[in-house]
C-alpha cells in the first residue's frame, strides 16, 4: 500500500514539474526592459532623458529634437546634448522640473525647440546624441530620426524659419 501512494506522490510530482518547470528555465519577458515608444530613454546621474527622437524636415537636412528631460534632484543642472555633427547646446533644468523639448503648439506657447542643423542622418535612421550634465558619466543614446508621414508629428517638422 504504501508503495503504491509513494508511485502515486512521485507521479504527481512529476506531472506538476513537467506542466510548470518551463518557467524556471526560459527568459520572461516582463524581466526586459524596452522603450515603450517611439524614441529612446536614458539615464544620467539625477536626470533621465525620455522618448529621444528626431523629426526631420522633408529632404532630411534639419532635424528637431523631441525629448523629455526630468530632473529628479534637489538642485538645477545644466545639461550638454552634443550631437553627431559636432554641434553641442547646453539646457537648464531647475529641481525637480519635467521638461519636454519640441516644436511650441498654439495651445503651448512656452516649449522650446533644438534644432540639429545640419542633421547627419537619413530618415528611418539613429543618430547618436550624448547627453552629459557636471562630472556625472554621459550616456550616449541611439535616437531613431522621422519625417512627419506620421500626422502627430505634422507640427513637429522644423520650419524654414528656425533653420536660419
Amino acid at each position: 500500500m504504501r508503495s503504491r501512494f509513494a508511485a502515486i506522490i512521485v507521479l504527481a510530482a512529476a506531472v506538476a514539474l513537467g506542466t510548470s518547470g518551463c518557467g524556471f528555465l526560459a527568459p520572461q519577458a516582463t524581466t526586459i526592459h524596452y522603450d515603450a515608444s517611439d524614441g529612446v530613454g536614458g539615464s544620467v546621474g539625477d536626470i533621465d532623458v525620455r522618448n529621444a527622437l528626431i523629426i526631420a524636415n522633408e529632404d532630411g537636412t534639419v532635424g528637431n529634437l523631441v525629448v523629455t528631460v526630468v530632473n529628479n534632484g534637489s538642485s538645477a543642472h545644466s545639461v550638454t546634448i552634443e550631437f553627431a555633427n559636432g554641434t553641442s547646446t547646453e539646457v537648464v533644468i531647475d529641481a525637480d522640473e519635467i521638461f519636454t523639448f519640441s516644436a511650441p503648439t498654439a495651445d503651448d506657447t512656452e516649449r522650446e525647440n533644438i534644432v540639429i542643423d545640419p542633421l547627419d542622418a537619413k530618415v528611418g535612421s539613429t543618430t547618436e546624441i550624448f547627453f552629459q550634465y557636471g562630472s556625472e558619466t554621459g550616456v550616449s543614446l541611439d535616437v531613431p530620426v522621422y519625417n512627419n508621414d506620421l500626422p502627430e508629428y505634422s507640427t513637429l517638422v522644423p520650419t524654414p524659419a528656425e533653420t536660419e
